[in-house]
């Protein structure tokens, strides 16, 4: 899929459903926290498919990869500008990086395992990769409202043993526990907050929607709604609701040469 309104580099075309992804998907603190953690003693880090600039470390020269016009126009002013490239053609030499950060956007790139190859060529040290497994989505409720959402999302997300092909070296794989009111609002964020996922916006910064018809977002706006009316959603899932974390398909893989 070529939809090329902003320069968008993978399937999702976000020249549309870009604009006011940074309203819903912000940075989360524990993931943050994860990432910084993964990063080590690195002072110099590639942010690849940077996006909107989220878990860029402050503390830290970052230099950002992001191919959408629409996403690096949502920067905030506080980060650098970031350079219009795609992960698998990137403009630095080797061994460039201390450390390279790929977070929510590998299952955006055209071609993975160039794209993986391109960043371990660019960085002497770790490449952490903050990512889904597909075989862990169907553990979502939304499975049962909107399973072609996910079934999207598996088909689009590698799998574990790809991004560890791509990499070489040694790879490490933690799952990443995911908070209640988790502000970086990927689906399972709202884990026990499903009415938050009546919000066509909130559905939107999620790019699997985009992939699937308007009848699909219709049926589950109105099947969600019936049952959170009548009380069945909550005596299905309703112990989400005091739930702290949820233990979803969010993994951090780190990569070692």
């Amino acid at each position: 899929m070529t939809n090329k309104t902003d320069g968008s580099a993978g399937d999702a075309n976000y020249g549309v459903i870009g604009a006011g992804y940074a309203q819903y998907r912000r940075p989360e603190p524990a993931f943050i926290a994860a990432i910084r953690a993964a990063l080590g003693d690195a002072r110099t880090l590639v942010n690849v498919g940077a996006g909107a600039g989220s878990y860029e470390p402050a503390d830290l020269d970052v230099t950002a990869v992001e191919p959408s016009a629409t996403m690096r126009a949502q920067r905030p002013a506080g980060l650098s500008p970031a350079v219009n490239a795609t992960a698998e053609d990137l403009p630095f030499g080797d061994d460039t990086f201390d450390a390279a950060l790929a977070s929510f956007t590998v299952h955006q790139w055209r071609d993975l395992q160039a794209g993986l190859q391109e960043v371990r060529r660019v960085t002497r040290g770790p490449v952490v990769i903050l990512t889904c497994d597909p075989a862990a989505l169907t553990r979502s409720w939304i499975n049962d409202y909107a399973p072609e959402v996910i079934a999207t999302e598996a088909s689009r997300y590698p799998s574990i043993d790809a991004l560890r092909l791509g990499l070489g070296g040694t790879l490490s794989v933690e799952s990443v526990p995911i908070p209640f009111g988790c502000v970086d609002g990927f689906s399972e964020a709202y884990y026990g907050r499903p009415e938050a996922l009546l919000d066509p916006g909130a559905r939107r910064a999620n790019s699997a929607w985009s992939f699937v018809g308007s009848d699909i977002g219709e049926r589950f706006e109105h099947t969600l709604q019936a049952d959170l009316d009548s009380g069945a959603w909550d005596a299905r899932h309703g112990q989400l609701r005091s739930q702290p974390t949820f233990d979803g398909s969010l993994r951090l893989v780190v990569g070692h040469p």
